[in-house]
């Protein structure tokens, strides 16, 4: 999607992004994305379209709404049925901000506090549960990246996402005895 054919809300959101990601830190760039979304979505219900906000039945949908063509950041919309969410999961290291447009979100943190690289095994702590509803959100600095997101409500949710890039893939995490097993994931955009 091109800021051509954007919606006047969302070319608005995009315009105070594209300001918001020139900061050179990721602290402070993630502080005032963190302002832009939230001061947006609490101003805009109609920052997305229709056909943005349709939740799939299998899993959770995952839509591209901007790439910046400098790939400085990407913005996606996630639709969460009721009863979806994502495994156990980081972000590439890549930075983050996550806010909720629709619904109430559950926000759980992790940490790691060992592991075993040679075969892929990671130990977590559990650290935070987040309850978010609309215009609330957070923000993901590596190393601190390691979440699980689901719907805590019983309609559909809906939450815009801004990356420090494009993330095309991540690693997911399997529990196993020893801890969580590593496991590549490949990202795909929901049509």
């Amino acid at each position: 999607m091109t800021s051509a054919t954007l919606s006047p809300p969302l070319a608005d959101l995009i315009r105070r992004l594209d300001a918001a990601v020139a900061e050179n830190d990721d602290e402070v760039r993630c502080r005032t994305v963190k302002r832009v979304l939230t001061d947006v979505v609490s101003q805009s219900a109609d920052l997305l379209e229709a056909p943005f906000l349709e939740p799939r039945p299998e899993r959770y949908a995952r839509r591209l709404l901007h790439l910046d063509p400098s790939r400085r950041y990407s913005v996606l919309a996630m639709v969460w049925n009721v009863g979806q969410g994502t495994p156990l999961h980081d972000h590439s290291g890549i930075w983050c901000v996550e806010c909720v447009y629709q619904g109430r979100i559950r926000v759980t943190s992790y940490s790691v506090r060992g592991g075993d690289p040679e075969n892929g095994v990671v130990q977590f702590s559990r650290e935070t549960e987040v309850l978010a509803g609309p215009a609330e959100a957070g923000a993901l600095i590596p190393p601190f990246e390691y979440h699980v997101l689901a719907n805590a409500g019983d309609q559909p949710a809906v939450t815009i996402h801004v990356y420090g890039g494009e993330m095309t893939s991540c690693h997911i995490y399997e529990p196993v005895e020893a801890g969580w097993r590593r496991r590549y994931r490949a990202l795909e955009y929901t049509p």
